[in-house]
């Protein structure tokens, strides 16, 4: 199920995102000629990053929020464009040098279904380069989250719930990476552990993408008590004496060939 964000709101709520993808950009040592695919291009800032170092190439983001492509479109130049279109539903055939994806492929929940489509994706020689959540990650959050769900008062609303979430071991990952097409693959955990500014930048994060997966299961008159709930529970949990907020982030990187 792909879910809708409010690419505005996320613009403004997702500094250490951006601060992850840029450094994964950095990473990249495009030539300046590549075709690049962005998995989950979001908002497309750090999108346009990769097409500010292709000159004589291009860069294709993809979406499944309609939010965040109409976020994202403003962006578009002649090396740079943005389609909205599921991960899941992706066909292309050997047509990117580079397939990129930052903070998002923990949204999948089919990785043997992903990494076989981004084999067909890459051109022979390409490489794909991921950053997503690991286990571990969130660990805050979940616990409030998961407190808030088995409350009598929304419980209810979650008798049939599907946890939206893929974040795997090291350890998983690496013997589910193993089974696929790919080459000289690598996969490697991370600490990315963060603390906000100060409450009302944790807040935001909650908003956009945190929450959205559980309001959509809750109807309009319930949303703002389970929000209000989420969000003074996550504030005891995790703020500091000096008034920044704490939450874990652990990832998984993945750098493989076709």
């Amino acid at each position: 199920m792909a879910h809708e964000f409010d690419g505005k709101k996320y613009e403004k709520a997702s500094s250490h995102q951006k601060e992850w993808g840029a450094k994964l950009v950095s990473e990249l040592a495009l030539n300046g000629n590549e075709r690049v695919l962005d998995l989950g291009c979001g908002d497309g800032v750090n999108t346009t990053l990769i097409a500010e170092a292709l000159p004589n190439g291009e860069v294709v983001g993809i979406d499944a929020s309609k939010g965040m492509i109409e976020t994202a479109k403003p962006k578009e130049k002649a090396n740079l464009r943005f389609i909205l279109m599921d991960i899941d539903e992706i066909t292309f055939e050997d047509e990117f040098d580079v397939v990129y994806s930052n903070a998002t492929l923990h949204w999948i929940k089919d990785h043997h279904r992903l990494l076989g489509n981004v084999f067909k994706a890459l051109r022979g020689g390409g490489i794909l380069r991921f950053n997503f959540a690991a286990d571990g990650n969130c660990s805050h959050f979940f616990r409030v989250i998961g407190k808030a769900m088995e409350k009598e008062e929304f419980s209810i609303f979650f008798s049939d719930f599907s946890w939206p979430w893929y974040m795997p071991t090291i350890d998983e990952y690496t013997q589910l990476v193993s089974q696929s097409e790919l080459k000289a693959a690598k996969v490697w955990g991370e600490n990315a552990d963060r603390y906000f500014p100060d409450t009302e930048t944790m807040i935001g994060w909650l908003d956009q993408p945190s929450l959205v997966p559980f309001l959509v299961c809750i109807p309009e008159t319930y949303k703002a008590n389970f929000r209000e709930y989420v969000v003074g529970e996550m504030i005891r949990e995790t703020k500091q004496a000096d008034g920044r907020c704490f939450e874990t982030f652990r990832r998984i990187n993945l750098f493989a060939k076709r």
